[in-house]
Parts: structure tokens; C-alpha cells; sequence
């Protein structure tokens, strides 16, 4: 911890709301990307936090983020539409395809619904979360440009391609999960450039296509479980890609190859009304059991206790939203200063290095 610094977070919503308003972003769509980046940072999702402020900066400043998108949504049928997001901030138009997505869930008992044509929107608990809130299962999956070797080969074709899912409970906050569909998500990798670790080598592979442990050689990160994880990247971009018409695998858009185009990215949302199959309260109550069995779960060795998964972000948001949110100093350095970007993230190579600043 000690190159980093601990921020209120409402001092840092507030300065991460400063940088993207002078970048571009109106008030109100910078306010609702900050809330969603102190949102991951609290949760410990630091790859999905602060650190991507200057990346944003820099694409809405040269024009690869539209900042006034027409949002609509399409009603394709009694529990299904479509949200075209024009391009414009990806936490701005995922977050209306939710509020979509739950009044649909709401009057129907189930609502599917496509993200079209959006930006990077970020750690997708933040939206499963929100619907859970509402009393509704929530299911969403994204596509990603390609990084990720498919299993038994050795050239880049999917993306990290995440999932997430999120059930309400009766006490205590929703069940959420979140996760890449990659051993390991590329922000760590990057932290272990900067710190110039060694990675295992389950992790990713060099230009060849061979496992490597040195995180400045990675030119391929590997899929979850072998054939296993492959196959849910090629689920989620049949559902967030083909299914509405939008690239796919390797023909998704790089993320730092031209910022001054909009990525034309695909999401999908899945949420179910549980009261349509079974009482809400004992589903809530029974989802509380399950996760108090777990704790009562005897620990393996080196373990000091069993937790559902995604509940150390839970932990890591309660502690962090009260005692204030551990931020890398140089980032910090960032939010405070008056320069908007640091001009550093236009390159055809995803895994190449950065430039100056973070």
C-alpha cells in the first residue's frame, strides 16, 4: 500500500467527474461514469476504476466516445428490445438499457435486452446489482476486442468477454458475480509490469504462442479452464455480438487502435422476475440460507473461511465506501492535475506498453 494513497469517495467521484466533464462528457453523463468507476474501485475492481479515466479522456477528447447520443429503445416483443447507444458513454447507455431491461422484467417476469452500438461500460456488477436491488435475477455478458489465445491455438480471437449474475437475498446485500472469462484478468498483468513481477505461466502467452512468465511479453492472455472458459467467450459473443448484428471475435474493435472512432460494442441483459416461478421471500430466504451454509463451511488449509463467490468485493465496498478508497498515487496525481490526458493510448497493439504517465 504504500504507493498509494486513501481517497474519500466522494472526493474522488468528484475529481474523476472534473476530468471527464473537461474532457467532453456533460455534467450528468460524467457523474454516472464517476459513480460507476468509485463503485469499482470500492469493490476492489481497481483494472475498472480510477485507472481508466485518462483512456476515457483521451478517446472522448478525440472524438471515439459520442457525447450526445440519441439513446432509444426498441421493443422487439413482450419481454425483449434492443437499445441503440449511438456510441455514447458506456456506463451512461448500459445503465438506461438496465432501467429498461427492469421495467420490462417487472411487467412481463422476464425482459432480454441488447446493448447496440455502446463505449467500454466497465465493471458490469454495477448493473446486475441494481437490478438485483429490484428484486430480480440478473444476468449480463459483454464482448471485448480480441486478447485471448482459444484453446489449442496460438493467435489472439475473443476477447476477455465477461459475466456477471446477481440474485437478491432477504438480508444483506445481493449475491453478485463478476468475472472475466480469462484465467486472469488483463489488469493484473499490468500490475505486475509495474511492479516488474513474475506472472504464473497459466496465465497468458508470448508472440509465439508459448506460456510465458514475464508480464512485458504477453502477447495472449488464455481462457478460464481451458476449453471450458473458451467456450463461454464464444457464448458471450454469440449473445452481446451476433445476436444484434455487430462484430464479433476478432473482428471486434480495438480498444486503443483509433480513439477517434466509436466502438460499436455489443452487451446483453437477461433478467427474471423470481415471483413468476416461486414465492420472493422464500427465494430471498433461500438464497441467505445458502450463503450462510457456505460460511459455515469448514475451510480448507490456508483458508480462513468459505465465501460466496464475489463476496470479498462486498467486503472490500463496505470497508472502502467508509474508510475511504486506497487509489496509486500517480493516478491520483492525475485527477488533481489540470492536464486532461496524457495523449498515451492511440496504438494498433493492445498488449504494447504505455507511454509517460500511469
Amino acid at each position: 500500500m504504500a504507493d498509494t494513497v486513501i481517497v474519500r469517495p466522494q472526493e474522488l467521484e468528484q475529481l474523476i467527474q472534473q476530468k471527464l466533464a473537461a474532457a467532453g462528457l456533460t455534467d450528468q453523463q460524467a457523474k454516472i461514469v464517476a459513480e460507476h468507476l468509485v463503485f469499482a474501485d470500492a469493490s476492489g475492481i481497481h483494472s475498472h476504476g480510477a485507472v481508466r479515466v485518462d483512456y476515457y479522456a483521451e478517446r472522448i477528447a478525440k472524438g471515439g466516445m459520442n457525447t450526445q447520443p440519441e439513446i432509444t429503445f426498441e421493443e422487439t416483443g413482450p419481454s425483449s428490445g434492443i437499445v441503440h447507444g449511438q456510441n455514447g458513454p458506456g456506463q451512461v447507455v448500459v445503465l438506461e438499457a438496465t432501467k429498461y431491461a427492469i421495467a420490462m422484467a417487472k411487467k412481463s417476469g422476464i425482459a432480454a435486452v441488447g446493448v447496440s452500438q455502446t463505449s467500454h461500460s466497465g465493471a458490469l456488477s454495477y448493473y446486475v446489482k441494481k437490478a438485483a436491488q429490484e428484486d430480480l435475477i440478473a444476468l449480463s455478458m459483454c464482448q471485448s476486442d480480441s486478447m485471448v489465445v482459444p484453446f489449442g491455438g496460438k493467435e489472439n480471437y475473443f476477447g476477455t468477454n465477461p459475466i456477471a449474475f446477481a440474485a437478491p437475498r432477504k438480508d444483506g446485500e445481493p449475491v453478485v458475480f463478476d468475472m472475466a472469462t480469462t484465467v486472469q484478468a488483463w489488469g493484473k498483468i499490468l500490475d505486475a509490469r509495474s511492479k516488474n513481477k513474475e506472472i504464473p505461466d497459466t496465465w497468458a502467452v508470448d508472440a509465439d504462442g508459448h506460456p510465458t512468465t514475464n508480464p512485458h511479453h504477453v502477447h495472449g492472455l488464455l481462457p478460464i479452464s481451458g476449453p471450458k472458459g473458451f467456450g463461454l467467450m464464444m457464448m458471450v459473443d454469440i449473445l452481446s455480438g451476433m445476436l444484434l448484428g455487430l462484430p464479433f471475435g476478432k473482428h471486434v474493435s480495438s480498444m486503443y487502435q483509433d480513439l477517434t472512432k466509436g466502438r460499436d460494442l455489443g452487451q446483453f441483459i437477461l433478467l427474471i422476475d423470481p415471483q413468476r416461478f416461486t414465492d420472493l421471500d422464500n427465494f430471498k430466504a433461500s438464497v441467505d440460507t445458502m450463503v450462510q451454509e457456505l460460511h459455515e463451511t469448514p475451510p480448507a488449509d490456508g483458508f480462513e473461511q468459505v465465501y460466496y463467490p464475489g463476496e470479498i468485493n462486498q467486503l472490500h465496498y463496505d470497508k472502502y465506501m467508509t474508510e475511504g478508497i486506497p487509489i496509486e498515487k500517480n493516478i491520483y496525481a492525475y485527477l488533481q492535475s489540470d492536464t486532461i490526458h496524457f495523449n498515451q493510448y492511440s496504438r494498433a497493439d493492445a498488449f504494447a506498453q504505455t507511454g509517460s504517465g500511469k
